[in-house]
């Protein structure tokens, strides 16, 4: 495997200057068809990247039809063949336009995942979703970046569905859902008290209804966490 570090760009840049590199190894040949790719820790050691960008790289290649997860395995790389249009393009965080448009689609099927979760979760799985809700709010309050743990959060509920392809649908956005520190600059500058209470009471709601096992207040919830985030970006959009 070739290896060296990405040059410093933002995450979504990282993101696609990996699926880069990865993509033309496969294309170069250095991984055939049937070959793993190295371990998630290996390459985020081999670029310099969290692993959080591996995940979504390694997503993005999978939406591509070049590689397969395989529980407990690793990613294999696939046979080439025809080239299929990828279902979603990592999308321009820089444009907010593009950030509402993904919210609308996760209003859609977040909302009914919240629902779902709610009459199936699991005692492990509500931990989950109450250690993930805990982590994001540690993590604003010490003005720390939160996109890790957020998709964490959401993660956490989709696994929760007991359904997988509400978190496949996840993992192909990647880090698209939670845009909100790639607007703020640096990412890592400590929020207002305000906002980290409003996020943090949205994600509390969300995990409570679920833990009640009441699918209508789980629904509300998320659709009031999500609608809510789309109604700051436009108001971003607006000035």
């Amino acid at each position: 495997m070739k290896t060296g570090k990405l040059a410093a760009a933002p995450r979504r840049n990282l993101v696609a200057n990996l699926v880069s590199a990865l993509r033309d190894q496969i294309d170069g040949g250095s991984f055939q068809p049937g070959d793993k790719l190295p371990s998630e820790a290996q390459l985020t050691d081999a670029f310099s990247v969290s692993r959080t960008v591996v995940r979504e790289a390694i997503a993005t290649l999978r939406a591509d039809g070049l590689v397969e997860p395989r529980q407990g395995a690793g990613v294999f790389v696939l046979e080439k063949s025809a080239e299929a249009p990828r279902p979603f393009q990592i999308v321009d965080t820089a444009k907010v336009s593009s950030i509402v448009e993904m919210l609308e689609l996760r209003i859609a099927v977040e909302t009914e995942a919240a629902a779902l979760a709610a009459t199936r979760v699991s005692p492990a799985q509500e931990e989950e979703i109450y250690e993930a809700e805990q982590e994001v709010r540690r993590r604003a309050e010490a003005g720390e970046s939160t996109t890790d743990a957020d998709l964490r959060f959401h993660l956490a509920v989709a696994d929760a569905t007991n359904n997988p392809r509400f978190r496949e649908f996840l993992e192909v956005l990647g880090l698209n859902i939670i845009p909100r520190n790639m607007l703020r600059e640096g990412g890592t500058q400590r929020s207002p008290d305000s906002y980290i209470a409003l996020i943090s009471g949205e994600h509390r709601a969300i995990a409570d209804a679920i833990s009640a096992r009441d699918p209508e207040a789980a629904r509300a919830a998320m659709r009031d966490h999500l609608q809510g985030s789309r109604e700051r970006y436009r108001s971003l959009l607006r000035s």
